[in-house]
């Protein structure tokens, strides 16, 4: 009896919040639902090209199957070729132009992390909530969000003398160097619109985005006296490079390590009396004995901020920890820019809070921003200084960039149908 109740209030609840949507966004919820599995075999098509960063046909295949779909609804198709230099695909843009209303810049990526040469895993459904497969929450689920919300906006003729363009990257997972080469006409498009919308992958139906970290490297080299080990610490032999690094990066986690929305891992660390590394495929090797102090060591890390002053703070409190050598050794940090973090901004909640009146009338609850610490770095933070943005509104599920990543698809019709309200609202302004 009491399930019954609760049945029956969730109905009467939908059913008033039903009505507070105009006659237009009760037609767009019928187009969502009408071509529902047609926008599942375009996730499931795409999700079965392998596209992996460094797999640069594959990539443009997916832009294919992109470029047919989006010429059906009247959008103008260009591919933007990269210098070879770079080794990357290059980039899908659909754009239309008009004079009416916000202009809008959506985001997605073609590529994956599951290269060619990686065991395939295509897509499937396992059952009624989840389906699985590579890329198929990160990010093909939110490509194909952004493609059926903008089809059924089409549909109605909502779409008529307005500024859109749709930015598929094709190495979001890996961006080429150097980025503003990769970006470079990325952020010139963007800077044309009004509003950034990112289709992310969704971190929980009633969370949205409002600000990202930024992630850089860093490269950190150390010498000290290749001699006789039973010298070690005294006043000649001093203490080598190994414990210098040691002493370093231990350095970096007490000072540096409480504070917040910063981040800063040693993701590889080489040392002996030789090494060697590779940039390009990460590879390291080392050649050293028990009985010898190290001459070398070489680490390698990202260094994860929010707002560029964060992140400059961080560098020169660790330039100097990297100066106080331990006796008779040497050390040097090297700094690389890499994706800009995307700070909050009142630009950007104001999105939220649209998104949040659309979710609260559609009868799906509240929307609230995310936790910026959550989330990595990603393309929308190349334009977030240019336009007010929103991101993480893609597709859910879980186990992204694993042979698990599935895609949550109770939820994925319903995040479509806000996804293509929240759209329309913003065109009208």
């Amino acid at each position: 009896m009491k399930k019954l109740i609760i049945v029956f209030l969730l109905l009467i609840s939908f059913q008033i919040s039903a009505q507070q949507l105009s006659k237009v966004e009760q037609k767009l919820i019928e187009a969502i639902e009408k071509n529902y599995s047609e926008t599942i075999k375009l996730l499931e098509e795409t999700v079965n090209i392998n596209s992996g960063t460094f797999n640069l046909k594959g990539v443009r295949e997916v832009a294919k199957v992109y470029e047919r779909e989006f010429a059906k609804i009247g959008f103008q198709i260009e591919w933007i070729t990269l210098p070879d230099s770079l080794q990357r695909a290059g980039h899908f843009v659909a754009s239309r132009k008009g004079n009416k209303g916000k202009k809008l810049f959506f985001i997605g990526h073609l590529d994956t992390v599951f290269e060619k040469d990686m065991p395939f895993y295509p897509f499937s459904i396992v059952d009624e909530k989840t389906a699985k497969g590579q890329g198929v929450n990160d990010m093909k689920g939110g490509n194909a969000m952004i493609f059926a919300s903008l089809k059924a906006l089409h549909d109605m003729g909502l779409l008529e003398d307005r500024t859109i363009t749709v930015y598929f990257t094709g190495d979001e997972e890996n961006s080429g160097k150097p980025s503003w080469v990769s970006r470079l006409d990325f952020v010139e498009r963007a800077k044309q619109h009004d509003i950034a919308l990112g289709y992310e992958t969704a971190q929980g139906f009633n969370i949205a985005t409002v600000a990202r970290r930024g992630a850089s490297g860093w490269t950190l080299k150390t010498t000290g006296k290749q001699v006789h080990s039973s010298g070690v610490f005294g006043g000649n032999a001093g203490y080598g490079a190994i414990f210098e690094a040691s002493r370093i990066l231990n350095d970096f986690r007490v000072q540096l390590a409480d504070e917040q929305y910063l981040t800063f891992n040693p993701g590889q660390i080489i040392g002996g009396s030789d090494v060697l590394y590779d940039p390009v495929s990460g590879k390291g090797e080392a050649l050293g004995k028990t009985n010898i102090i190290s001459r070398e060591a070489f680490v390698t890390g990202d260094l994860r901020f929010l707002g560029e002053e964060q992140k400059e703070t961080a560098r020169e409190k660790m330039r100097q920890i990297v100066s106080q050598n331990l006796n008779s050794t040497t050390a040097e940090i090297e700094f690389e820019d890499g994706i800009p973090s995307m700070p909050p901004t009142e630009g950007n909640m104001a999105l939220v809070n649209i998104l949040n009146k659309v979710s609260t009338e559609m009868g799906f609850g509240e929307v609230k921003a995310g936790d910026p610490g959550s989330r990595g770095a990603g393309d929308i933070s190349y334009v977030a200084d240019y336009l007010d943005c929103i991101d993480g509104i893609g597709a859910s599920g879980s186990g992204a960039h694993s042979p698990a990543e599935t895609i949550n698809l109770k939820q994925y019709p319903d995040l479509i149908k806000r996804s293509t309200l929240f759209v329309y609202r913003l065109l009208q302004k």
